[in-house]
C-alpha cells in the first residue's frame, strides 16, 4: 500500500468517525440509519465501523443507485412514475419512532436528470414529499439527530472538474471535502468544537436583537427585505435534538439562520450561483417577491423547472428560511462552484423557498402558534444562493432603524 493511499484511508476514517461523533453524536446504544449512492459504499463500511466503535446498537445501511432513477423516467410508463410504495414511507416513520439518527451521504450527478422532462420529474418529486411528509417534519423538527453529509464520487467530480481526467477530479474533490470539513485536521472533533461555539455566539446575539426585518442587497441585483417571525430565533451549527442530543445537522457548515414571515418579503432575489435541484440545473434566477410571495420568476436556463417547482403548492411559493454565510467561509475559499447545495449554500448567503423549520421561532413545535408566527409550509424546502463578496446586510429594528449585520460579505457584529 502506498503512502497516498495510506494517507487517503487515514483521512477517510477520520471523516467518518466526524460525522458518527461530531455530526449524529451517536450514543453508546444508539441506532443509525446512514444511507447514500452505490459509489458511497466505502465510506458507508467506515461509518458503520466508526459507529459500532462507538457503541451503537444497530446500523442500518441503505444504498441507492441514482442510474435507477434515470431508468425509471426513460423507460418507465406513466403508472411507475406515480407509484410510491407504502413501505418506504412507512419504514422510515418506524426508525423516527424507534429513535434512529439518520445519516444521508449525498454524491450523486447533480446533472443526471438534465434530459428528463421535467413534468414527470416533478409529479414524482411532489408524491414523494406527500408519502414522506410526516417523516420529513420529524426530521426537520429534530425530533432525532440527524447529520447530512457528502462523498466524492466519480459522476459528482466530473460535474465539478470536467476538464482533470475523472481519477483526478475524484482526488480533488475529495481533497476539498476534507478541507471544509476538517476531516483533514489533527483533532477534527476539537476544530468543529471551536467553529460551532462561534456560530452559536453569532446566534446568541440576532436572537437577542430581534430585529424586525433584514435588508440585503447586492451588486447582481438583490435588493430583498426579508421581515422575519414573530420570536424568531437564530440556529446555526451544533443543534440539540429533542431526544436531548446535540450534533451538527450540515457538514460543513457556516450559516447561520431563521424564519422569515411568509407575508412580508419584499423585493428582488437574484441568484449568485446556478442551482442544482431534483437531477436538473436552473441558472440565472431572478425572483420578485410581493408581500411574502413570489411574484416574478425568471431564470436564464431551467426557467420550467423553476416554475414547477414554485408551482408545487401554495407555500413553494412563498420563503421558509433566510441564511447568512460570510464570503470567506471555508467553502468559498475554494473558488469552486460544486452543483450541490449542501456545500454551495455554505459558501454564499442564502434564502429557501418552501417550508420553514419550527425550530425557528418560539413555541414551533405547535402548529397553531408556528402558523400565527408567520410559518411557511410546503412540500418542498430549496435553498438557494444569493450573497457573494459585495453582498450588504442590514438588521432593521422595529422602530425602523439600520443596523450593519454585514459589509462585503463579512460580518461586523
Amino acid at each position: 500500500m502506498t503512502q497516498t493511499t495510506t494517507d487517503f484511508q487515514s483521512k477517510l476514517a477520520n471523516y467518518a468517525e466526524l460525522l458518527v461523533k461530531t455530526g449524529v453524536n451517536l450514543p453508546a446504544g444508539g441506532k443509525l440509519q446512514v444511507g447514500g449512492p452505490l459509489d458511497a459504499a466505502p465510506l458507508l463500511r467506515e461509518i458503520a465501523r466508526a459507529a459500532y466503535r462507538a457503541g451503537a446498537l444497530h446500523v442500518n445501511v441503505r444504498i441507492v443507485d441514482p442510474q435507477q432513477a434515470l431508468a425509471l423516467y426513460e423507460d418507465g410508463s406513466d403508472e411507475a412514475v406515480a407509484y410510491i410504495p407504502e413501505w418506504a414511507a412507512a419504514e422510515d416513520q418506524r426508525l423516527v419512532e424507534e429513535g434512529y439518527a439518520f445519516l444521508n451521504i449525498a454524491g450523486t450527478d447533480p446533472k443526471l436528470l438534465a434530459n428528463v422532462n421535467p413534468e414527470r420529474v416533478a409529479q414524482r418529486s411532489k408524491l414523494q414529499a406527500q408519502a414522506g411528509k410526516a417523516v420529513s417534519e420529524a426530521i426537520g423538527g429534530f425530533q432525532v439527530n440527524w447529520c447530512v453529509a457528502a462523498m466524492s464520487t466519480p459522476a459528482w467530480a466530473r460535474a465539478v472538474y470536467p476538464d482533470l481526467p475523472e481519477e483526478e477530479a475524484v482526488a480533488k474533490l475529495w481533497e476539498d471535502i476534507f478541507t471544509v470539513t476538517r476531516a483533514d485536521q489533527p483533532d477534527p472533533v476539537s476544530a468543529w468544537k471551536a467553529h460551532t461555539d462561534e456560530l452559536e455566539r453569532l446566534t446568541g446575539l440576532l436572537t437577542d436583537k430581534q430585529y424586525a426585518s433584514l435588508h440585503l442587497k447586492s451588486d447582481l441585483g438583490t435588493d430583498l427585505t426579508v421581515g422575519l417571525a414573530d420570536g424568531h430565533i437564530w440556529q446555526g451549527g451544533a443543534e440539540t435534538a429533542r431526544n436531548g442530543i446535540r450534533g451538527v445537522p450540515n457538514l460543513p457548515t457556516d450559516e447561520v439562520f431563521t424564519m422569515p414571515h411568509r407575508e412580508r418579503v419584499d423585493g428582488w432575489a437574484v441568484a449568485s450561483k446556478p442551482l442544482s435541484v431534483r437531477g436538473q440545473l436552473i441558472e440565472g434566477i431572478r425572483v420578485r417577491f410581493e408581500n411574502g410571495r413570489a411574484v416574478e420568476i425568471h431564470a436564464e436556463k431551467g426557467q420550467d423547472v423553476l416554475q414547477k417547482l414554485i408551482e408545487t403548492d401554495e407555500g413553494a411559493a412563498h420563503l421558509g428560511e433566510v441564511a447568512l454565510v460570510k464570503a470567506s467561509a471555508p467553502v468559498a475559499q475554494t473558488g469552486t462552484l460544486f452543483f450541490n447545495t449542501l456545500f454551495d449554500e455554505n459558501a454564499a448567503s442564502h434564502i429557501a423557498l418552501g417550508r420553514c423549520y419550527p425550530t425557528n421561532v418560539q413555541h414551533g413545535e405547535n402548529p397553531e402558534a408556528l402558523h400565527a408566527a408567520g410559518g411557511n409550509d410546503s412540500l418542498i424546502h430549496v435553498d438557494w444562493m444569493i450573497g457573494n463578496a459585495q453582498t450588504d446586510v442590514d438588521g432593521i429594528t422595529t422602530d425602523g432603524q439600520r443596523e450593519p449585520l454585514m459589509r462585503g460579505g463579512e460580518w461586523v457584529i
